[in-house]
């Protein structure tokens, strides 16, 4: 990770390749190729790559490290793979830091680096996978703090006119797991950097309740936070290098106060939580647990004995195979409470697997949400 107060590398120039395997690109291995492929290691390519789309009549996907996408057979168009790496410090004062860092940086490396150095705020959000740039997309969230709560801008390049853009905190429309990068404005941006501002001051988050038992006895600091996330999440979570996963594959569902009350005097001991505005929060991983889902496997795929909201890839060779599979599950559970499940991870690319890699003779400029980096 470099750390530096100003300058500007400038990027080699870029000539992607035709029919790339995405196998081995995302964190479920399955079998998926790109049509168009490049890896983007500096802000100054972003502009080349959209003009060299353009005048192919190409879309664009940009590709983070894979750990929140579903890949296809194949992926048309351009693919933007992006490994820009570097953070910026912007404005320092007496308690904070307001840093920029590139799309292409690892998560947890800035997690654990923004601590040692002390810089707090994010230790709740250790051991996500995933890179910074995927970080805004669904306003990654755990043990009671939100990402959004620490960004002040995203900097993309837009798909839609070539042009680089600042969007502040209040364009985003952060929501629970959810931001215009993953809804109204989904496949518009490309993510090249994120910028955050992180406080000097050592106050640790740690009102969620697992948090609360494992610093039971002790005035917690910002390094025991961050301890005791991984641990949790080394505890409850499964290896993806060892069980291939992508995390959480359903986001807890929200239903209205209605539904939640006939919910609970069906099912007494059905956990809920406050949700957006009115709605209440119900736990995805208690319904899958529910419907007998946790450890039992089915189609090439299994959700995780640690785990019930973790899908694992077993053997399952392609998306064709997980989504059937993941259809299963999410009707057993609907047919049981009512209530369907919304997958987390992004469906990218088509299952046609033959697609030629001639440039298409139609099509806009677009991109898929990721590194709007995707994963």
């Amino acid at each position: 990770m470099i750390w530096r107060v100003s300058g500007h590398c400038q990027g080699r120039i870029l000539i992607p390749e035709a029919d790339v395997s995405l196998t081995e690109h995302h964190y479920l291995g399955l079998q998926s190729s790109a049509q168009y492929y490049c890896v983007l290691t500096d802000d100054s390519q972003a502009q080349s790559l959209w003009h060299w789309a353009n005048s192919h009549h190409m879309s664009i996907t940009p590709l983070g490290s894979g750990s929140n996408v579903v890949l296809q057979a194949r992926l048309p168009g351009l693919v933007v793979h992006v490994k820009n790496r570097g953070v910026t410090l912007l404005s320092e004062t007496a308690t904070s830091v307001e840093l920029r860092v590139a799309a292409g940086e690892n998560w947890h490396e800035l997690v654990m680096t923004c601590v040692t150095k002390g810089y707090f705020g994010l230790e709740n959000l250790a051991l996500i996978p995933g890179t910074v740039g995927a970080a805004p997309v669904q306003n990654i969230g755990a043990y009671g703090v939100e990402v959004c709560r620490h960004i002040t801008a995203v900097n993309v390049l837009d798909l839609a006119s070539g042009a680089p853009l600042r969007l502040d905190n209040g364009a985003c429309d952060f929501r629970y797991r959810d931001s215009i990068f993953k809804s109204r404005e989904r496949g518009r941006y490309l993510i090249l950097s994120v910028d955050f501002v992180l406080s000097k001051i050592d106050q640790p988050q740690v009102e969620y309740p697992p948090l609360v038992e494992a610093l039971t006895g002790r005035s917690a600091t910002g390094r025991d936070v961050l301890n005791a996330v991984v641990a949790l999440r080394r505890e409850k979570l499964p290896d993806p290098e060892q069980q291939p996963n992508v995390g959480s594959f359903f986001k807890n569902p929200q239903v209205s106060p209605d539904v939640a009350a006939s919910l609970i005097q069906a099912w007494p001991y059905m956990p809920q939580f406050p949700g957006a505005d009115t709605w209440v929060k119900l736990s995805a991983a208690w319904l899958l647990e529910h419907c007998g889902w946790r450890g039992r496997s089915i189609g090439g795929v299994m959700m995780s004995a640690q785990h019930a909201l973790v899908l694992v890839n077993q053997s399952a060779i392609d998306a064709n195979a997980l989504l059937s599979a993941v259809e299963t599950i999410v009707a057993s559970v609907e047919a049981t409470f009512g209530v369907r499940l919304v997958m987390e991870p992004d469906v990218l690319g088509t299952s046609e697997a033959t697609m030629g890699s001639q440039p298409s003779e139609r099509g806009t400029i677009m991109a898929t949400d990721g590194n709007g980096t995707v994963g």
